[in-house]
This record gives C-alpha cells, structure tokens and sequence, in this order.
C-alpha cells in the first residue's frame, strides 16, 4: 500500500476537521480557545469555527466560558473555550483510530525527508514510543537542509495535533558519538524504538518501512 500522499482529510472530508479532531484527541484535558486553535492547526479562523460547531453538535467537542471577571457577569467579558468529551460513545474508539492513523503519517514523512536528502538513518523515539526520558521524538542521520526539514516536520506536527522534537546528526557525527559510547545516542540506541531507515545497520532486525513494502 502506497502511504505517500496519505492526509488524514482523505477520511474526514475536511483538513480543518481532521486536525482539530487530532489535536483534541491527543490532548484530552486541555482546552483551547478559538485563536489557539487556529494557530495550532494553522486553519482559517472562520473555518475552525464551522468545524468546532459541527463537533459540538456530534458531542464530541464541549464548549464552555471562561469568566474574566469575578465579579463580571457580562457575557461579552466571558471567554469562549473547548475542549474534548470524554464521554461521547466513540471517543476511545475515535482515539485509537487516530493513533493507527499516526502510523500511516509516519511512513509519509519518513518518504518526505527520504525524498529531500540522504537519510542513512531514522529512528522514532521518545514521545513516539511512551518514553520521556529521551530528549528528541526522532533521530535523523544524513544530509538534509536543516530549514527544508523544519518545514517537513512542522507540517508533520500540524497533522499530529502536537508538537515534536527531532534531532538532525550528518552521517560522521554519528559514527564517532557511537565510537565514543555517546550518553544521549545510546539511550536512543539501547532504548525502546521504531527504526524506519537503518542503512547503519545499527539493528540486525528488519525496519517498519522494510516490513511494510513485504
């Protein structure tokens, strides 16, 4: 199955409401409020309107205000915020689609940088495999122009809901940081991971992307 022009708008209709439900998803007790929204999901602020009152009639979005004032009972001094229901009947379900839906934007972007640059290796690590120890989300080993992969992985992120770390290494550093039993290459190295590129060779087993094309 071809992943490379995968967008999760493809199944929702809708770009706007493919990354607000993304976000509100990953991120079930916080609230945002409309402006928040459209800077975290880089979205038109009358098309997250249209999509937040689609989602408040579902039920799955839950609106509520926020008082400025104390004292103030003026509705216009009142602050409009959303968050997700946890109750809504689909919502776990709806959740663990959206983490199956991650796997597929994963392999998009690994495909994306792929077609950017030379990639010897690519590992994703910390928030990607439940593990805040690590200091980044995904190692990259190569040569690839550092502000034509911001871009790559800013969009990435706009998609995921949430904001990530990576961290870019050329090929040379990371062989001699290895040599010298580098502390923070090591706890991605010995640590739990999912390899997608592994020209290195630094795992004898098989990457995702190899498992998929079988």
């Amino acid at each position: 199955m071809s992943t490379s022009s995968f967008r999760i708008e493809q199944l929702f209709g809708s770009k706007t409401r493919a990354r607000l439900l993304a976000l509100f998803l990953e991120n079930p007790e916080q609230s945002f409020f409309v402006r928040e929204l459209t800077r975290k999901i880089d979205a038109q602020l009358n098309s997250v309107r249209r999509e937040l009152q689609n989602l408040i009639e579902l039920g799955l979005v839950v609106e509520s205000t926020e008082q400025e004032s104390a004292k103030s009972k003026v509705l216009s001094e009142r602050k409009k915020f959303y968050l997700v229901n946890t109750n809504f009947l689909l919502f776990h379900d709806l959740r663990n689609l959206f983490r199956k839906i991650q796997i597929l934007l994963k392999q998009s972007l690994v495909q994306e940088i792929q077609s950017r640059g030379d990639v010897d290796l690519l590992v994703f690590t910390g928030r990607f495999v439940d593990n805040p120890n690590v200091q980044t989300d995904i190692l990259i080993v190569g040569s690839i122009d550092q502000k034509t992969l911001q871009k790559v992985v800013s969009e990435f992120e706009t998609e995921l809901g949430y904001e990530i770390n990576y961290t870019l290494m050329p090929k040379e550093e990371f062989l001699y940081r290895r040599q010298i039993t580098d502390r923070f290459l090591f706890s991605i190295l010995e640590g739990e991971k999912v390899v997608m590129v592994d020209k290195l060779k630094v795992t004898a087993q098989p990457t995702v992307a190899e498992k998929i094309e079988k």
